[in-house]
């Protein structure tokens, strides 16, 4: 009898314990939750991923495609110009097609003037094959620190509205759908911040290899004026 009275108040408690929910939230919910100034950010933000990686593997597969270097190139230009044979020397440049064969193809159509007229002719060269290389980078550069200020422009603009549904609420608003409204305003940070960082990364990555690309050219150049020098 004594059990049965101990076990009935237990159940009893039990019913009057709260069933506490467990709230679960997705990046979809969070995207959609945002109203439509929130909505607006998230798609302009997404458009600048799109670009961002658009750009980076585009100037990835041009500067792959200017790296590659035959290290027996110079040698053949070497036995050609020394045969007196300019015009195969030009041929070979023009069937490699990257930015040291075109740099040392300037320099043999040059070949007859003085040194420092070759050098300048190179130069110049060379500083439209970095324009080339550097094409639409600043694109990356632009996307990397506008993006996480247009995130952080949503999280400003959900915050003003949160505040705003507070203020002409009397102070009676509930503080569930306060807090819900902040913390869907921040998700454009977050989204902001994850574009910046995505872009920010690759516009290194694209500056480390278009330096390397550089440095190439800069040691063909010198390889090819010292071909000149070298006597006869």
């Amino acid at each position: 009898m004594i059990t049965n009275l101990i076990q009935d108040s237990s159940e009893a408690i039990q019913d009057l314990e709260p069933i506490v929910e467990e709230k679960t939230l997705s990046i979809m919910q969070l995207l959609m939750d945002g109203g439509t100034a929130g909505q607006i950010i998230i798609g302009i933000l997404f458009i600048l991923l799109f670009v961002a990686v658009y750009l980076y593997f585009e100037r990835l597969f041009a500067i792959k495609a200017a790296t590659e270097y035959d290290a027996n190139f110079m040698n053949q230009i070497r036995d050609n110009i020394g045969n007196g044979n300019i015009q195969a020397a030009k041929s070979l440049c023009t069937q490699k097609n990257t930015p040291v064969a075109r740099l040392t193809e300037k320099g043999i159509s040059r070949i007859g003037s003085p040194l420092e007229d070759i050098n300048t002719a190179i130069e110049n060269a060379g500083r439209l094959e970095v324009y080339k290389l550097e094409k639409n980078v600043s694109v990356l550069a632009t996307i990397a620190g506008a993006a996480p200020m247009i995130g952080f422009l949503g999280t400003v603009i959900g915050m003003v509205l949160a505040f705003h549904t507070l203020a002409t609420s009397s102070g009676q608003a509930e503080m569930g759908l306060l807090a819900q409204g902040i913390y869907t305003a921040m998700t454009t940070t977050v989204a902001g911040l994850i574009v910046g960082i995505i872009a920010y990364m690759g516009y290194n990555h694209i500056v480390v290899k278009t330096d390397k690309v550089v440095h190439q050219m800069e040691a063909t150049a010198v390889d090819f004026l010292d071909l000149l020098n070298e006597p006869a």
